[in-house]
């Protein structure tokens, strides 16, 4: 009887009431045991560059409106890393084929803040100069809309 005087007393009385169920569940229940560790990083992989432009190329290959392709941009640019060449191109062509100007001119914008200086960021708009070309894009520079 002590150990059910025990447990009751840690139970709110306006849970166990007059119920017998109630005093019946607080006997044959085990201790509360804190269990509350997560290891949220254990359920992905270390991805690698490849990986990564693989999947990005991807994704964009299959873009169909501009919700999805800010929601891939904005994953994509989260990452600690530079985005290569190829992925920068495939989400370009997704903007054009969503028909939004905007996204692309920030593209280049995203792609800027991302490098780590202005000779990496030129290296970019010399390799991207083709398919900026091809699809009529201008960054935001270009335009004259850059801060003073």
């Amino acid at each position: 009887m002590y150990k059910l005087n025990a447990i009751t007393r840690v139970i709110p009385r306006t849970f166990l009431g007059n119920s017998r169920l109630a005093m019946r569940v607080a006997k044959v229940s085990q201790p509360l045991t804190y269990k509350g560790i997560r290891f949220y990083s254990d359920a992905h992989e270390d991805e690698s560059f490849e990986a990564f432009t693989e999947r990005y190329i991807k994704f964009f290959e299959g873009v169909d409106d501009r919700f999805e392709l800010s929601r891939g941009l904005n994953n994509c640019f989260a990452y600690d890393l530079v985005p290569a060449p190829s992925v920068i191109e495939a989400s370009l062509k997704a903007a054009r084929r969503v028909n939004d100007f905007p996204i692309a001119v920030r593209i280049f914008e995203g792609l800027r803040q991302k490098v780590e200086n202005d000779v990496q960021y030129s290296q970019y708009l010399e390799e991207l100069k083709p398919i900026k070309e091809e699809l009529g894009i201008l960054t935001k520079e270009e335009l004259g809309l850059q801060e003073k």
